[in-house]
């Protein structure tokens, strides 16, 4: 069963038949469901990594959670060779 959505704003119709030529061939479809997902996706990540359990984990003052774990860069990342 196929619904309509009605957009009536013409700069939001530029703007997703722009999307639409630039990221799916033309199709508009497929942009606004790929603009939703990208919504989507990035809702669900803005929450606590910690959810329901606020303040169960305390990080040092100066630790970067996000930094490398490993002092050592791979060899992969430099393109070296690698010595037998």
């Amino acid at each position: 069963m196929a619904n309509v959505v009605t957009i009536n704003r013409p700069e939001v119709v530029a703007l997703i038949e722009d999307a639409a030529r630039k990221l799916t061939g033309g199709n508009k479809t497929e942009a606004v469901a790929l603009a939703m997902r990208q919504l989507l996706e990035q809702n669900a990540r803005a929450g606590s990594l910690f959810g329901a359990h606020r303040e169960s984990v305390r990080v040092r003052e100066g630790v970067d959670l996000l930094a490398p774990v490993l002092d050592v860069e791979p060899d992969a990342e430099t393109g070296r060779e690698i010595d037998r």
